[in-house]
């Protein structure tokens, strides 16, 4: 058929092949690290990481499981190597930008424990002092706890527990005198408001009540604490 090209094979829309195609060079192939080798990273090979991305890392970590101190995130950093003077320098920054404040973390901290626990401004500067609140802003946030509120929340936890109390009036007396004092109370508040608690409860309690003198017991209590 005149005028009607012969076929090649690779079809009658085939673009010709490019000029020299056959003895072109391969392009080489990158790798993941995109070197022009081909090359491929070495197994466990990483690339070194800024040692306060490290150490920003660590502590955002901590603060999202509850609010830290900064004596407690550089315990933490410390535990993972990370230098003294990187700490330093990343807990600073925190510091300015308020991300850490001890003393908003030591007056969210007594509140939440005084009312959720029923722990003593003895106990809660205890706890203050365990997670590396300085003194005077400890000092601070037992401030806004006073001893009304402190004897007003030691008698609701006498209370309560009177509700399943068995026993004699002395045992029972015994018993709730001790739990307040490891709440952290002191012994003239503990015994008063056991006392207090007791005389109202019923007529035995309140007999065995009347015969305690809460001034003379608190002293010996404090004499042996």
């Amino acid at each position: 058929m005149a005028g009607r090209r012969a076929r090649t094979g690779r079809g009658w829309d085939a673009a010709p092949p490019r000029a020299g195609a056959d003895d072109a060079t391969p392009r080489p192939r990158r790798g993941r690290r995109g070197a022009a080798d081909g090359t491929e990273p070495t197994p466990g090979e990483s690339t070194p990481r800024d040692e306060a991305e490290v150490a920003r890392e660590i502590c955002l970590r901590q603060l999202a499981v509850r609010p830290r101190t900064r004596a407690e995130l550089a315990g933490a950093l410390a535990k993972k190597g990370i230098s003294d003077e990187v700490s330093a320098q990343v807990l600073d920054r925190y510091d300015e930008v308020g991300i850490i404040d001890d003393a908003a973390f030591a007056r969210a901290w007594v509140s939440s424990r005084h009312n959720g626990r029923g722990l003593a401004r003895r106990a809660l500067a205890n706890e203050l002092r365990q997670r590396g609140v300085d003194g005077e802003v400890a000092s601070e946030a037992l401030g806004e706890l006073d001893e009304e509120t402190e004897a007003e929340t030691a008698r609701a936890l006498v209370d309560r527990k009177l509700r399943t109390a068995r026993g004699e009036p002395d045992a029972v007396f015994r018993r709730l005198v001790g739990m307040l004092a490891r709440k952290g109370y002191p012994p003239g508040v503990a015994i008063r408001a056991v006392k207090d608690a007791l005389a109202a409860q019923s007529a035995e309690a309140a007999e065995f009540a009347d015969q305690i003198d809460a001034d003379a017991l608190a002293d010996v209590e404090g004499e042996r604490g």
